[in-house]
């Protein structure tokens, strides 16, 4: 009887427990290394999105500035006023824009032309601004060469 119950436990297939442990720990090391690299891939979408969207805001100020007048004077008075567009003027112009306390500063260029500065807004962090990003915005090129370090 021994011997018949001992025949049928060397036929039985399964894991042991040293196996089901070394599976465990593979498993374990895996999502060590894991769950970090996937936080920094969200936090690196979160940055891409809020420079995009400042892109995305001063493209909606050149448009709301070539439809309310495609001549440019007003751009010229808005530019030599120092005055700014904030999120109620580019309503119209926007799509799903998470920070709505903006402003786009039109400045002449010596060179001719217009500078557009985005102010207050969570770009401005990204691309290196100050702590007083009311008065240091990032302008476009800032905005499109912004590459994350």
């Amino acid at each position: 009887m021994l011997k018949k119950l001992g025949s049928k436990l060397k036929e039985q297939k399964g894991f042991t427990l040293i196996e089901l442990l070394a599976v465990i720990v593979i498993l374990g090391i895996i999502a060590a290394i894991a769950i970090p690299a996937i936080g920094n891939v969200i936090n690196n979408s979160k940055e891409k999105a809020q420079v995009q969207e400042g892109l995305q805001i001063i493209n909606a100020a050149k448009y709301y500035m070539n439809e309310k007048n495609p001549s440019g004077t007003a751009l010229t008075a808005l530019a030599t006023a120092g005055t700014g567009l904030d999120s109620t003027d580019l309503a119209p112009y926007l799509d799903r824009v998470n920070d709505s306390s903006f402003e786009v500063l039109v400045s002449a260029k010596a060179s001719g032309g217009f500078l557009y500065t985005l102010t207050s807004h969570e770009a401005n962090d990204i691309t290196g601004g100050t702590t007083d990003i009311k008065t240091n915005g990032a302008t476009e090129q800032e905005l499109v060469s912004w590459k994350r370090n």
